[in-house]
């Protein structure tokens, strides 16, 4: 099966159930596509014990593509550009203190909370992992995912301060989480088994800091082209030459290429510089396109989600593992967000529940079950995966539908 056969089926499969969703469900697109599909993959699986043709397809084509590889290395950029693109940046920097330590600190201290307490739960459950693995579990489920969040939060009325923390977390703490996940990696996978700080130090400052720097680099060199010019459809082209080629650029130099191309939206989407780039016709154009970007993948990548169902091995042990994780998850996310909210709490002007709200704000999506993927078996690949699934299930179905009524309830209260 070729890529444009993949791609057709995908796009086609987003085109039905997005229909179906908004002429019927009426549910924000990310929630009602993601439901739609699993329920239409529960129905193949029913299908199957009368005819399993379609389900050998399904099969077929989900094992063919390389969810990890489509995500982290094609994907994402497009998606964290598009956000980035559309985030208030004015108060993106009145918060940046209290973002910036939900990104790193909060990432840290859920990783190491969520680690350490799944394993004890697995092990009465009778699952020997080790304890390196199971922080490795809490690394990649730790960070909250952008692409969940902005599609969820224009729709859930949520204060404006508020969003923008949430937002801006989320568009940071994913290449934090990917590079904190990939330092445990290699320790895990390293035959001594040995920590050195020094190391990890350095992978830190150069994935991280590196990523950064190199974006805000991206940005204002993109600002100074569109600036120099007065043609929406080149500028339009340029915007997209600059996450491809910006993305390809931050691999090579071992940056982290989801924070760069962070970096680099915020600055291009930055409303004193596009005031000061963009005709209000190019303006226009550029909003529209990443708009639509994010919509079509959006789209495919929840309904790819939907359909990893049909490659997951759903044992008993498994799935109870699953469900026991999402109260442990939420715990440990509510007490990693304790520091930063009570140091700015007052000093900012904190809407009141910020935590709870954040808590429950803070959506598991796509990049936990990219990570999850790369797993080896020896790492307990399917047991993780789908603890992994069932987590991203229910924060995107449960805390997605509901996340607008506690927002609404807290408000009266």
């Amino acid at each position: 099966m070729d890529f444009y056969l993949i791609a057709t089926a995908l796009i086609t499969l987003s085109a039905i159930f997005g229909y179906i969703n908004v002429r019927f469900l009426k549910l924000p697109n990310t929630i009602g596509l993601m439901l739609i599909t699993i329920l239409y993959t529960l129905g193949v699986f029913a299908l199957s014990y009368f005819d399993d043709t379609l389900l050998k397809a399904e099969v077929a084509l989900i094992k063919q593509i390389d969810f990890k590889d489509l995500l982290l290395d094609h994907m994402l950029s497009f998606l964290l550009f598009a956000g980035a693109l559309h985030t208030n940046f004015q108060q993106l920097k009145v918060q940046r203190w209290p973002i910036l330590l939900f990104a790193t600190l909060g990432v840290l201290v859920s990783t190491f909370l969520v680690g350490g307490i799944m394993f004890y739960i697995l092990q009465m459950l009778g699952l020997e992992v080790k304890f390196i693995y199971c922080l490795l579990f809490g690394a990649l489920i730790s960070p909250t995912d952008p692409i969940a969040v902005l599609g969820i939060l224009k729709k859930a009325n949520v204060p404006k301060k508020l969003e923008t923390k949430i937002v801006g977390e989320s568009l940071f703490n994913d290449g934090v989480g990917v590079v904190v996940f990939l330092t445990i990696y290699q320790i895990a996978t390293s035959e001594s088994g040995d920590f050195d700080f020094l190391a990890v130090a350095e992978l830190f400052g150069i994935e991280v800091i590196g990523g950064i720097v190199f974006g805000l680099l991206l940005g204002w060199i993109t600002y100074r082209l569109l600036r120099s010019i007065d043609d929406f459809d080149i500028e339009v082209i340029i915007t997209l030459s600059a996450v491809m080629g910006g993305t390809i650029i931050a691999q090579k130099l071992h940056l982290s290429a989801p924070l760069a191309i962070v970096a680099a939206g915020l600055v291009v989407g930055n409303d004193t510089l596009r005031n000061n780039s963009m005709s209000e016709t190019t303006e226009l154009y550029v909003d529209k396109f990443w708009e639509l970007i994010d919509i079509l993948l959006n789209a495919v990548l929840f309904v790819l989600i939907g359909m990893e169902m049909l490659v997951l091995a759903f044992e008993g042990k498994y799935f109870l593992a699953g469900l026991l994780a999402i109260p442990v998850i939420l715990v440990c996310r509510f007490i990693s967000l304790w520091f930063p909210i009570k140091l700015f709490k007052e000093k900012l002007d904190f809407v009141p529940n910020t935590n709870l709200i954040m808590t429950w704000g803070g959506l598991r999506g796509g990049i936990s079950i990219a990570l999850a993927l790369g797993l080896s078996s020896e790492m307990h690949r399917e047991l993780f995966l789908v603890v992994t699934y069932i987590v991203v299930v229910f924060s995107i179905l449960a805390q997605g539908l509901t996340i607008g009524g506690l927002v609404k309830k807290l408000k009266k209260d």
